[in-house]
């Protein structure tokens, strides 16, 4: 056990910076709202470089990549101010791959008799009653031709568990009802731009709310938030321990080096946070929260329009994947003239064989598995671009459900907040993250500055 000298006592007077962890979108937002209301904060970045998951990447071909978001909305492009800088993504669309065939998402699957057939009743039952897990929440909505022929089987592919350990709050992240999708679907037809469908839950979302994508990637969105913050950002300067004294933060450790703060905004993961929390156990259930580690397989084609749609998704258990993305059908600009990019999406553990194989074996593994659907791929095959994460995916087990929903409403400890989409544990995207984000930490400032009057 080491022994720490004491901190010298701040006075209620001196103003502390408010310490923030990480310099992504989420991070970025929080600098800005800080910096906009004249308080002093240092925000602390582990890498070399900004934006976290928004990275994106562009290889000497000509083709780019997004660590995360593909794109984001003209909504939250205009609000960070680059507005003017983003391309109009003009059409987005899903489908599903099911027995040799592939379906429009959600409307092509209505026609196939069982499943609607299967909704109807679902729906003529009602959804009222407990939904214990996964299974009966999806059952209870969509039916169970649905639910265990598609929904379930994707569920448990994105978030490596069974579908009777998960929390029924796993819907809560899919698009709101079938009148809302028909006409937010209608509209992109009409105004010939790729209308926000299930993107935005903090704001609504309406015929113009579109997607958009910034000409220098999505990175910029985080390049723009940083102008004028150099002096308060430190980069290669990762937290190792957030101390906690009376059920209040009151200093940050980095390496040798101990720093007093008013108040800590996190987006680490969450169970990250909670190892780096010392001095209370209010995090400790936190620990046990558990991200999806996933594998992004670019591969470089020649030609376009492989497949019939932006996205395939594909629930049937023979494929090693569950998810293709030709991005390109969407956004033409992300690869060279007569080429394109399909991200092949991987569901694995770090302790699964195909996490540690090479990446020719994980390519040969796609290019095998999307045969069926593309029985030409290996001679259109140009090259590829293998990206790998340990922590993607929040996973709702059922074992954490109360845990989670306490921590959805407070870290538990008043000056310290968990931001983003890892931080919050929540299937949240970019526009959500934003928003979110400065609301809490308006709400912090507010806090903030009554506990200094009081003091």
């Amino acid at each position: 056990m080491t022994i720490k000298p004491p901190l010298k006592r701040i006075e209620a007077k001196e103003k502390l910076p408010v310490a923030i962890i990480g310099g992504g979108l989420a991070g970025l937002t929080a600098a800005r709202t800080l910096h906009d209301a004249g308080r002093p904060f240092i925000l602390f970045e582990a890498a070399d470089k900004l934006a976290g998951l928004a990275v994106s990447f562009k290889d000497e071909e000509g083709f780019s990549y997004d660590f995360g978001a593909h794109f984001i909305t003209n909504r939250l492009a205009d609000e960070v101010g680059i507005g003017s800088e983003c391309l109009t993504v003009k059409s987005y669309g899903e489908r599903v791959w099911l027995g040799g065939k592939s379906y429009s998402y959600p409307f092509g699957l209505m026609a196939v008799p069982r499943m609607s057939v299967s909704g109807l009743r679902a729906k003529l039952g009602g959804s009222n009653g407990e939904d214990r897990n996964a299974r009966d929440w999806f059952s209870r909505r969509y039916g169970n031709a649905l639910a265990e022929e598609i929904a379930l089987p994707l569920i448990e592919a994105w978030s490596g568990a069974g579908a009777d350990e998960l929390a029924p709050s796993v819907g809560d992240s899919l698009p709101g009802s079938i009148l809302k999708t028909l006409y937010l679907k209608a509209a992109a037809k009409i105004t010939r731009r790729a209308v926000g469908c299930g993107y935005s839950r903090e704001l609504s979302e309406n015929a113009g709310v579109y997607h958009v994508y910034p000409k220098n990637g999505v990175s910029e969105i985080c390049t723009k938030l940083a102008e004028g913050l150099a002096d308060h950002i430190k980069l290669k300067t990762p937290i190792s321990e957030i101390h906690v004294e009376n059920g209040r933060v009151v200093s940050v450790r980095s390496g040798d080096k101990e720093f007093p703060v008013s108040a800590v905004i996190s987006t680490a993961p969450a169970n990250i946070l909670a190892k780096l929390v010392t001095g209370t156990d209010a995090l400790k259930e936190v620990a046990n929260f558990r991200f999806r580690p996933m594998i992004f397989v670019n591969l470089k084609l020649s030609g376009r329009g492989h497949l019939p749609d932006t996205v395939m998704w594909l629930p049937e258990k023979k494929f090693s994947f569950f998810r293709l993305t030709e991005a390109t059908l969407s956004m033409p600009w992300l690869a060279p003239a007569g080429k394109t990019i399909i991200t092949v999406d991987i569901g694995a553990e770090k302790t699964d064989p195909v996490w540690s194989i090479s990446d020719d074996e994980l390519v040969e593994m796609c290019l095998d598995g999307m045969a069926e659907l593309i029985p030409n791929v290996r001679e259109l095959y140009l090259g590829h671009n293998v990206l790998k994460t340990p922590i993607s995916y929040p996973v709702f087990l059922k074992d954490y459900e109360e845990a989670r929903r306490r921590f959805e409403r407070s870290t538990g400890i008043d000056n310290l907040l968990s931001i983003g989409r890892n931080g919050e544990f929540a299937h949240i995207f970019m526009e959500d993250v934003f928003v979110r984000t400065r609301r809490k930490v308006t709400e912090l400032i507010s806090k903030e500055a009554a506990v200094a009057i009081d003091a």
